[in-house]
């Protein structure tokens, strides 16, 4: 770098946000891309650490020292080049990430991290415009088929791999637009849907076929699809809400988060909703129960529909403003997160629990909520215990449960088929082939491990297609995560510090 001190003359300059008086009147994205020369000056920061835990914590092994280098240069086309080995969909996560890797800077323990988010946005985006992103299809043609069900970030990430290894790819999708819950369910001042459009029509460009409105295991049958596939991949993902078995859950008013989110995305893009079942938070008072990236989701959208006001109910204890980081570096610290939609008029509640609802003719109107102090138990582990006497109202018209994802859903396909579940009801498929207990059915994505983040499910696809691609033709050349990902770019002759990043860094893969 030209400057190998320059986390010490720039402080963190984190991309500009629109104010929130003017961002809650639109539903577009209200986070800017970092200009060319802000995003240069940025990744000056990177200390170019001997053993980058950056890319060790990034679910794709992000070559993160390496772009931030050629960033510093103004080299936006090598950098490019060399975020598109990792990740296929870098412009998604530039967006959506909670940037694991930004919690695993060196820097981040004594300062503020690098804005390695920021930055990759940046690199994407450049390219975009550029006209660098373009399609690649294959010179080799396969000629055997894969069935693709789902088509959210892992079946996206799973199916361009494949296409580009030479195989006839189908995505096959329930819903009538394709993307997943990057279409249907985070909110476009989060992710605008002309970002997901670019990439299915390069996908498209590149011979992925998408059929939109078919529910695999009811039309078609599994045994259809199976029969006409060489081999099928499930990345249907994790769509069984956890819900809340307390009295009063079944009056009005009371739906799930993943409902409202999809039902305001629809209106957005101008889709039809369904008739009698419209939710709508405009002059209700609006209770959000869950502190995840899908109740920050549910918070920002009611907001935005007029709610009067918006409360964001939590059983955790309130996060300390300061702590130690080098108590958990390169951890990400447990229940640290930011909220920008606190500036937007947000009230937390912390620390309660819902014991019971209250109605009047049938529709909700309030909770009841029991207070919580957390204690340690013997063998360590941190426990609710309820405080007696502790109990308040909390008036609401509207309640939406965000409290995460149990597992796939278990009826339709996955009852047909019958794959081995794990314990926590998943489908189960080996780490290192994808495989289920059906022959020539893979499962990836989170119906394979559970609720997580879009890199994540990115990593999983990818991974996925390598095991697909090695299962039918014996052998692979898409790249993986880990020690053979390293050995790849040695052979490959990689430039800078990549091969040497990457050598210390692959324990975790």
């Amino acid at each position: 770098m030209e400057d190998p001190v320059g986390f010490l003359h720039f402080p963190r300059a984190d991309a500009s946000k629109e104010l929130a008086g003017a961002r809650v009147r639109h539903w577009h994205e209200y986070e800017q891309v970092m200009p060319n020369a802000q995003a240069g000056v940025q990744a000056r920061r990177c200390m170019d650490c001997g053993t980058p835990h950056c890319h060790r914590y990034c679910p794709v092994h992000n070559l993160i020292p390496d772009w931030n280098a050629l960033v510093n240069e103004q080299d936006w086309c090598a950098a490019y080049e060399q975020l598109e080995q990792t990740n296929n969909f870098p412009e998604f996560t530039g967006r959506v990430c909670n940037a694991p890797c930004e919690d695993a800077c060196t820097l981040s323990i004594g300062s503020r991290p690098v804005t390695i988010r920021s930055i990759e946005l940046a690199i994407a985006e450049h390219a975009w415009r550029a006209g660098w992103i373009k399609p690649q299809p294959s010179r080799e043609k396969k000629f055997k088929r894969v069935a693709v069900v789902g088509s959210g970030p892992a079946g996206l990430a799973c199916a361009q791999q494949l296409v580009r290894a030479g195989y006839r790819v189908t995505v096959y999708e329930k819903a009538d637009r394709i993307g997943g819950l990057l279409r249907y369910g985070i909110p476009d001042f989060r992710l605008e849907k002309y970002v997901v459009d670019r990439r299915i029509a390069q996908l498209s460009a590149e011979g992925v076929r998408f059929r939109t409105g078919v529910h695999v295991g009811v039309d078609p049958g599994f045994d259809e699809l199976h029969r006409n596939s060489h081999a099928v991949v499930l990345a249907c993902g994790s769509e069984q809400p956890r819900t809340l078995d307390v009295p009063g859950r079944d009056n009005d008013g009371i739906h799930y988060a993943m409902d409202f989110l999809v039902q305001q995305n629809r209106r957005i893009a101008g889709r039809p909703v369904q008739s009698g079942r419209v939710i709508d938070a405009r002059d209700r008072q609006v209770v959000v129960i869950g502190g995840g990236d899908t109740g920050a989701d549910c918070v920002g959208t009611a907001i935005r529909q007029g709610a009067r006001r918006v409360t964001q109910l939590q059983y955790h204890d309130c996060p300390p403003a300061h702590v130690d980081r080098l108590c958990y570096w390169p951890e990400p610290v447990p229940g640290l997160t930011e909220n920008d939609h606190d500036d937007e008029g947000c009230r937390h509640v912390w620390a309660h629990d819902t014991v019971a609802f209250t109605a009047h003719g049938g529709h909700v109107t309030g909770l009841r909520l029991q207070k919580l102090r957390w204690e340690k138990t013997d063998n360590g582990a941190w426990t609710k215990v309820a405080i007696p006497g502790e109990q308040r109202m909390l008036p609401a018209q509207l309640v939406l449960l965000a409290m995460g994802y149990a597992h796939p859903v278990h009826g339709g396909l996955l009852q047909g088929l019958q794959p081995a579940l794990d314990e926590r009801g998943n489908i189960q498929a080996t780490g290192e082939n994808y495989l289920t207990t059906v022959d020539g059915v893979f499962a990836c994505g989170d119906a394979r491990r559970g609720q997580s983040l879009v890199v994540w499910a990115i990593r999983e696809g990818r991974q996925c297609a390598r095991a697909v691609d090695e299962w039918l033709s014996g052998s692979s050349l898409l790249p993986v995560v880990g020690i053979r990902a390293c050995k790849a770019l040695l052979l490959n002759k990689k430039p800078r510090c990549a091969v040497a990043h990457a050598m210390r860094s692959c324990s975790i893969h």
